[in-house]
C-alpha cells in the first residue's frame, strides 16, 4: 500500500514538471481569434456559429497534438524533423514563417496597444503604447527566461479563465439570453458571412503552425527541468492548453451573443474599436461596475498573445539557425540568436506600424492568408512525422486515431478550396 502511494506521488511530481507548454499555446491562441474574432462572431449572429468553432477546434486537434507528442517521443523538435522530411516541408515551413511573423507581430502588439489604452485611458498614442508593451515583454523574457515565461502564463490563463468565465456568469444573470435567442439570425449565405465563418474557423483557436512552438516549449521545458516527459505526461499537458483555449473562445462568444447580438449597434471591423464597444456594451448591460472586469480580461488575453509570440519567433529563428545537436556550445549559439531575434522581430513590426499603418489592412489580410493556406502543408507533414518511421510503434496513433486525423485533414483542405474559392471569384 505504502509503495503504491510513493508510485503515485511520483507520477504527480513528474506531471507536474512536464505542465506549462500547453499554457503557453494557451496563451498563443487566446488573442485578436478569441477577443475579436470569437465575440463578432456572437456579436453578429448569436449562438448560430457555435458549430463553426467546435469544428475548427475539434480538425486542428490532432495536428497541434502531434507536435508535443514528436518532441516528447524524439527529444526533438518539429523543425528538426520537417528537415527529416526533405527539402520542401522545411522550406515551405520556412517561407511560412518568415511571411507572416512580422506582421502577426505588429497586428497582435497594436491591439494590444488599443486595449491598454482604453484600459488605463493616459492618453498617449498606440505606437508609445505598443512600444512601451514591446519593450515589457522583451524585459520578462530575458529577465526570466523560460521559466519567467512559463510561471507567468500559468498565472494569466488561469486569472483570464476566471475573469472571462465571470463575466458570461453576470451577462447570464441579468437576463439577457431571452433577447438572444429572440432576436432574428442573419443569413450566412452572403458573401460578407462566408468570408466571416472562413476566417474565423482558420484562426480558431489558432493557426497549425503553433504546433511547432508547442514542440519548441516542450523541449525547453524538458531541458529547464531535466525531465523528459512522457507521451502521456504531453498530452495531458496539450489537453489542459487546447481544451482551455477552445473553451475561453466558446466564452467570448457567448458574451458577444448575450451582450452585443441584437444591440442594434453597428459594430467597427477595425480590432482596437470593436474591442471598445464591447467594453462600452457590457457596461450599458450590466452597468459601470462591471466594466473593469471585462477591460482587465480583455487586455490580459491579448498581452498573452503578445507575450508568447515575442518569445516564440525568436525560437523559431534560432532552432532554424542552428540545427540540433548535443553541443553546450551550439545551445550557447541559440541562446545568442534568441536574444538578437528578440529585439530584430520587434523592432521590424514596430517599423511596419509606424511607416506602414496605411498598408496594415493589407497586410493583415497577407498574414491570415498565408496562414490559411499553410494549415493542410503543415497538417499533413505533421501527419507524416508522427506515422512514418520517425517515432516507435508505441509513440505512434492508433488506428482510429489515424483515421480521425485524416477525417480532419480532409475537412482542412475543404476549406483550404473554399477559401480560394471564395478569394477568387467572391
Amino acid at each position: 500500500m505504502k509503495a503504491k502511494k510513493t508510485s503515485e506521488k511520483k507520477s504527480k511530481s513528474s506531471l507536474l514538471k512536464s505542465l506549462g507548454p500547453g499554457f503557453l499555446l494557451a496563451g498563443a491562441a487566446i488573442g485578436v481569434s478569441h477577443l475579436v474574432q470569437s465575440t463578432r462572431a456572437g456579436a453578429d449572429y448569436g449562438f448560430i456559429l457555435v458549430w463553426a468553432l467546435v469544428l475548427a477546434c475539434v480538425t486542428k486537434y490532432p495536428f497541434m497534438e502531434f507536435g508535443p507528442r514528436y518532441a516528447a517521443a524524439t527529444g526533438n523538435h518539429l523543425i528538426t524533423g520537417y528537415k527529416k522530411l526533405g527539402i520542401f516541408p522545411h522550406w515551405a515551413f520556412i517561407v511560412f514563417t518568415v511571411g507572416t511573423m512580422f506582421i502577426i507581430q505588429a497586428a497582435v502588439t497594436i491591439v494590444t496597444a488599443g486595449l491598454a489604452e482604453r484600459l488605463f485611458n493616459i492618453g498617449w498614442s498606440p505606437f508609445i503604447w505598443s512600444l512601451i508593451i514591446t519593450i515589457f515583454c522583451i524585459s520578462l523574457l530575458l529577465i526570466g527566461k523560460y521559466p519567467g515565461l512559463d510561471k507567468s502564463m500559468k498565472i494569466i490563463v488561469s486569472f483570464l479563465t476566471i475573469a472571462t468565465l465571470a463575466a458570461v456568469i453576470m451577462a447570464l444573470s441579468a437576463g439577457t439570453i431571452t433577447k438572444t435567442l429572440n432576436t432574428p439570425i442573419p443569413s450566412l449565405w452572403t458573401t460578407a458571412s462566408v468570408g466571416f465563418i472562413i476566417a474565423f474557423m482558420g484562426w480558431m483557436p489558432i493557426p497549425i503552425d503553433a504546433s511547432i512552438w508547442h514542440s519548441i516549449w516542450t523541449r525547453e521545458k524538458a531541458k529547464q527541468t531535466n525531465h523528459k516527459p512522457s507521451i502521456k505526461e504531453a498530452f495531458t499537458d496539450f489537453n489542459i492548453g487546447y481544451l482551455a483555449a477552445s473553451f475561453i473562445g466558446l466564452l467570448f462568444l457567448t458574451l458577444g451573443a448575450l451582450v452585443m447580438f441584437g444591440s442594434g449597434t453597428s459594430f467597427s471591423s477595425n480590432s482596437v474599436e470593436f474591442s471598445s464597444q464591447l467594453v462600452a456594451l457590457y457596461g450599458k448591460t450590466l452597468g459601470s461596475w462591471s466594466t473593469p472586469i471585462i477591460s482587465i480580461a480583455a487586455f490580459i488575453a491579448l498581452l498573452s498573445t503578445t507575450l508568447t509570440v515575442t518569445d516564440a519567433y525568436p525560437r523559431v529563428i534560432s532552432e532554424l539557425l542552428n540545427p540540433e545537436t548535443k553541443k553546450i556550445q551550439n545551445e550557447k549559439k541559440k541562446w545568442k540568436d534568441y536574444k538578437i531575434g528578440i529585439f530584430v522581430i520587434p523592432i521590424l513590426s514596430l517599423c511596419i506600424l509606424f511607416f506602414l499603418s496605411r498598408s496594415f489592412i493589407f497586410l493583415i489580410d497577407f498574414a491570415t492568408g498565408l496562414s490559411f493556406l499553410s494549415a493542410p502543408f503543415l497538417a499533413w507533414f505533421n501527419y507524416k512525422l508522427v506515422t512514418g518511421n520517425h517515432l516507435k510503434k508505441e509513440d505512434q496513433p492508433s488506428k482510429a486515431y489515424r483515421i480521425f486525423s485524416l477525417f480532419c485533414f480532409g475537412i482542412l483542405v475543404i476549406f483550404t478550396f473554399v477559401y480560394l474559392y471564395y478569394i477568387i471569384f467572391m
